[in-house]
């Protein structure tokens, strides 16, 4: 069988800096949804109590998602790369 088809990888092909940089943001929207809900003042149906408890739920809102996607997106390239 010719292995010339078959695609070379890069061990610097970023999947370390993704799952890195995303469970680290991850992390970081965490401690804001878990500050905002304990030391900020809490969060009801109209939102946050303090305007630091608004400024955590707003970055939390922003980090929690996109440090799920590049996590997701580093597992996805680690596994791809562990099975090749």
């Amino acid at each position: 069988m010719n292995d010339s088809h078959k695609p070379t990888l890069n061990a610097s092909d970023g999947t370390r800096e993704l799952l890195i940089g995303g469970s680290s943001i991850l992390a970081a929207g965490l401690l804001g949804l878990i500050l905002t809900a304990t030391v900020l003042g809490g969060i009801n149906r109209d939102g946050a109590h303090s305007n630091s408890g608004w400024l955590a739920l707003i970055i939390s809102a922003m980090c929690v998602p996109f440090g799920l996607m590049l996590t997701m997106l580093g597992a996805a390239k680690w596994m791809r790369n562990r099975h090749d």
